[in-house]
């Protein structure tokens, strides 16, 4: 094989990539696309072994998660990006083993954070369900 014919041969799979939205091995999903060895999700697209997602995207090992993308390994967490092996997150950006945590970024192995600030857990719940109620959020 030449370089033209490898060239030819990989756009044409990336073509039918893209305009090939089969979902591989999932149960039960709705409106998802390209997700593979997902059950009971909606609305997602490029998904591996999640469970329970919505609206999710190029993830992996999700489980009742909401409006999360590029995150790997989450549980229970509403519209976060770039997080992995964490749960109940809320509004966070790249972190890392970390729970509870509200409108945090790139922290690792925290609980009971909002705004990477430290709170104590009775505290975290009182602040964030008022910002959660008054900005209309989503619950995990």
């Amino acid at each position: 094989m030449d370089p033209k014919e490898f060239q030819r041969r990989l756009k044409a799979l990336e073509h039918d990539f893209q305009h090939n939205p089969i979902n591989n091995h999932g149960h039960q999903l709705d409106n998802c696309t390209r997700c593979t060895h997902c059950v009971f999700c909606r609305d997602c697209d490029r998904c591996y072994r999640c469970a329970y997602c919505q609206h999710c995207t190029d993830a992996t090992n999700l489980t009742h998660c909401r409006e999360c993308a590029a995150c790997h390994h989450l549980a229970n967490s509403v519209q976060c990006h770039g997080c992995i092996n964490s749960a109940y997150l809320l509004l966070c950006r790249d972190c890392a083993e970390c729970h509870y945590c509200f409108g945090c970024v790139g922290l690792n192995r925290k609980d009971f954070h909002i705004l990477n600030e430290p709170y104590s857990r009775a505290d975290y719940f009182r602040i964030v369900n008022q910002l959660v109620k008054a900005l209309r959020l989503p619950t995990p």
